[in-house]
């Protein structure tokens, strides 16, 4: 998950001229970009964290934080306006594709300001241009025919997994020493695939207190602060993943690269903003959600665990490593459980407790992390944001594995990374077949 980063100088090697302060410029002749980070800015003032990183220059943040509000009801306009001018101002097809897809999600976003009442499905589709897909129930059924096979002893599923997972719980204390053996590892097998850009930094806290599981706090100048919620127990398999998510070669690696190839060498300065509920949101938690899977093979993964049970103090062998690895996977299959959450909860109109229910009961959640989920998705903010993982991980996996060759579905990962993609976009190229290209 990513997280607002503040405004911060950032070299450029763009030939920009630099703001005041050092941030990247907009060029005199890309008024469109200038007017679409302005709309952002004032629009977040009304729905705050909206704006999840800015790394622009400092001027269009000072106007917006000293002229008076603009209601929501202008904004809406204002976005309406911006994508009429896309057609004229606009050269290249694949930026004036992703503005557009952008500006339809702030204009939603502005129209509920407003007090319109859109139906729950609708809103998430014009917020990440993709329709939610609920899992089948027929998923749910053989995921627990297989955790039935992986889990030690008989009985009751959902108490066979707590004591699995109990094994393996990594002490409090020891979490960050794990955490630092962990991220050079990462970032050495990510490098191997997807080479970082040069000067990129990161490094990683352990919070409490907060709705999510890890999130990155991009900060720009290719520096990113990671978050580890260390509230509910982590354990070494949901750790790696979480890891690989924010950093290698998740979030920071994709915040890196297009802070450099978008806005450093082509000027695309829309990109220094990064905005929750959008369509890049979708694209964004779909690639840090596949992109382990193009560095960590099933040989990796047991020696990531090895070394991470042995960090933990945790009595823990091969064999208990490629079991985990398997429930693991297993348990990945039901990753959407949370967006067939939100669905119950903001379309169907299910009970909170209802909910809850099938949280622990069918995605065989335990009941404080189902608890947490359901705090979650009922947040203003994040209510709509939790299809972007499985759903975007799905839709990009697809797209990725139509490359036809490994070679093929590394090079579309990398453009996931370094280009301005949109899902209806992807979703377009996918129906074209291999020789397509969004």
């Amino acid at each position: 998950m990513n997280r607002a980063g503040n405004p911060d100088p950032s070299p450029g090697s763009s030939g920009l001229v630099p703001a005041v302060g050092g941030e990247h410029a907009v060029p005199a002749a890309d008024r469109i970009a200038r007017d679409y980070i302005l709309l952002a800015l004032r629009l977040d003032q009304h729905a705050p964290g909206l704006v999840d990183a800015y790394v622009g220059p400092r001027d269009l943040k000072a106007q917006v934080d000293t002229e008076s509000l603009r209601p929501p009801v202008r904004l809406a306009g204002d976005a309406a306006e911006l994508r009429d001018r896309l057609s004229a101002e606009v050269a290249e097809p694949d930026r004036a594709r992703w503005m557009d897809r952008e500006l339809v999600a702030l204009e939603t976003q502005a129209l509920l300001l407003t007090g319109l009442d859109l139906p729950y499905v609708e809103l998430v589709s014009r917020c990440f241009d993709a329709c939610p897909e609920p899992l089948a129930a027929a998923t749910y059924a053989s995921v627990r025919e297989d955790l039935d096979r992986l889990l030690p002893g008989t009985g009751d599923l959902r108490r066979r997994l707590d004591a699995w997972d109990a094994r393996f719980t990594i002490p409090t204390d020891r979490v960050q020493a794990v955490v630092d053996w962990l991220v050079p590892r990462l970032r050495e097998a990510s490098d191997a695939r997807f080479p970082a850009p040069a000067g990129e930094s990161v490094v990683v806290n352990l919070v409490t207190d907060q709705p999510w599981s890890g999130y990155n706090w991009y900060d720009g100048g290719l520096r990113s602060r990671i978050d580890i919620n260390v509230d509910l127990p982590l354990r070494p398999h949901d750790l790696v993943a979480t890891l690989s998510h924010e950093t290698f070669p998740g979030h920071h690696l994709e915040h890196a690269w297009k802070e450099q190839r978008l806005v450093r060498e082509q000027r695309r300065l829309e990109a220094a903003l990064l905005l929750i509920n959008t369509p890049e949101c979708y694209v964004s938690e779909g690639l840090a959600e596949l992109g382990r899977r193009f560095i960590i093979d099933a040989d990796a993964w047991r020696r990531l665990l090895g070394g991470a049970y042995g960090l933990a103090g945790t009595e823990a062998d091969e064999d208990d490593a490629a079991r985990q690895v398997a429930i693991g996977d297993a348990l990945h299959r039901i990753r959407g459980a949370g967006g067939d959450a939100a669905l119950r909860l903001h379309a169907d109109r299910e009970s909170r407790d209802e909910v809850h229910r099938f949280l622990v009961e069918e995605a065989l959640m335990d009941p404080d992390r189902a608890e947490r989920r359901l705090r979650f998705i009922e947040h203003p903010l994040w209510r709509t944001y939790v299809f972007s993982y499985a759903g975007g991980e799905r839709l990009l996996a697809s797209w990725c594995d139509a490359a036809g060759s490994p070679e093929g579905a590394r090079s579309r990962f990398l453009r996931l990374l370094t280009e301005q993609l949109t899902p209806s976009g992807i979703r377009e190229d996918l129906a074209k077949g291999p020789s397509g290209a969004p």
